[in-house]
């Protein structure tokens, strides 16, 4: 018999965000491995619940973490009052706190692996690759009620991630170097083992089949391994959104967490109707994902099966007043109409891009900006 894999249900279809920070040095604005001094000034300070920030792979980041929320604006309050704590333990050590899915010109090859087994085993196995993984990321939870909902959502939730995936990006640069990619985490972080799109299972049981395989064969030592760009995460009831780059401002994060909310509820809704949800193949879910890391909000993705293909802020535009309904029960229609600003504003590698064509490619102005934008808590205008 395969491994049984609990899934512990979420009564309400509760919201919950991971969001990773950047620690760059106050001068040079490179990258600095601070966090065990960080996390230990969090800590001293002792105005959070344990688990709010916790470290990360390398020395050089910190991840804040949500409480179970009922909608993006709780979400936007309890990250805001996590990040404060830690900017709080950062300036006096001379860090400062920036997000992007990538650092503009930070090199690999200077970054310390934080302590810890599981990090070192990753290491060991993926080598080069996974010593690569200079990347940051901003990961969305929202509870389902039942393991039944998980797959027939998650498969229908592979339509939109593009559309995710390119209002969040942010990695236009690596090591130095302009990518020509709007997201070029994305490409890089589907490269370890059990990274990327997940697989189009219909039935919990086909994924307990699964890591039953992956187990046995020591591809998996645990469900956490598995860093598929959607994922179960069985035993908080949620389905794990983990797509986007991670995002610059508090507002940006916000706006993300309503859409990504709207967006299981009203799939949850629609299966629960009796609905079929739809399907894409996995060769146009594979081509969008390259589409939307390539060219970000200039995407042209495809749609369906039968291959049409739309601008993705076209099929954005529509996705928002289709999900008016929702976003009003939820009480984020505010944060759900945030989503059109970026579209307007433009998004982080469009941002990043213009600094550096403004400073004659200065990658230090764009870390600047950076740093600015994360501090304001809104995306940088002009």
């Amino acid at each position: 018999m395969p491994v049984a894999v609990a899934f512990t249900p979420s009564p309400r279809p509760t919201v919950g965000v991971e969001w990773e920070l950047a620690l760059v040095d106050r001068t040079s604005r490179d990258l600095v491995n601070a966090a065990d001094a960080v996390l230990a000034g969090v800590r001293s300070a002792g105005s959070l619940a344990p688990g709010r920030v916790t470290g990360e792979l390398l020395r050089n980041t910190v991840e804040v973490v949500s409480g179970v929320c009922e909608n993006a604006d709780a979400v936007a309050a309890d990250l805001g009052e996590a990040v404060a704590a830690v900017r709080a333990a950062a300036e006096p050590l001379g860090v400062e706190l920036a997000c992007a899915g990538t650092h503009p010109f930070g090199q690999w090859s200077t970054d310390q692996l934080a302590d810890g087994e599981r990090y070192a085993e990753l290491i060991e196995r993926t080598q080069w690759w996974g010593r690569q993984m200079l990347i940051w990321g901003l990961h969305v939870h929202v509870g389902l009620d039942s393991a039944d909902k998980v797959f027939p959502v998650l498969g229908a939730l592979l339509h939109k991630a593009p559309h995710l995936q390119a209002l969040t990006a942010s990695s236009p640069f690596w090591t130095g170097v302009d990518t020509g990619y709007a997201s070029n985490r994305a490409m890089m972080f589907q490269q370890l083992p059990t990274a990327g799109l997940p697989f189009a299972f219909e039935r919990w049981e086909e994924y307990e089949g699964f890591v039953d395989d992956q187990l046995r064969t020591g591809v998996i030592d645990g469900l956490s391994d598995v860093r598929w760009d959607i994922r179960p995460a069985p035993h908080l009831g949620t389905l794990e959104v983990r797509v986007c780059d991670g995002v610059p401002t508090l507002a940006e994060l916000r706006a993300v967490t309503a859409l990504v909310h709207c967006l299981v509820v009203d799939l949850d809704r629609r299966l629960v109707a009796g609905e079929r949800l739809p399907s894409m193949p996995p060769w146009h879910v594979q081509e969008n994902k390259w589409r939307a890391a390539r060219y970000g909000l200039d995407a042209e993705v495809v749609l369906d099966a039968a291959g049409r293909e739309r601008l993705v802020t076209d099929d954005l535009a529509d996705l928002l007043e289709d999900l008016q309904p929702v976003a009003r029960d939820l009480g984020c229609v505010d944060a759900l109409g945030a989503v059109e600003q970026i579209t307007r504003t433009g998004a982080s590698y469009q941002r990043q891009r213009a600094v550096a064509e403004r400073s004659g490619g200065d990658l230090v102005a764009v870390v600047d900006a950076l740093v600015g934008e994360l501090r304001d808590g809104e995306p940088l205008r002009g």
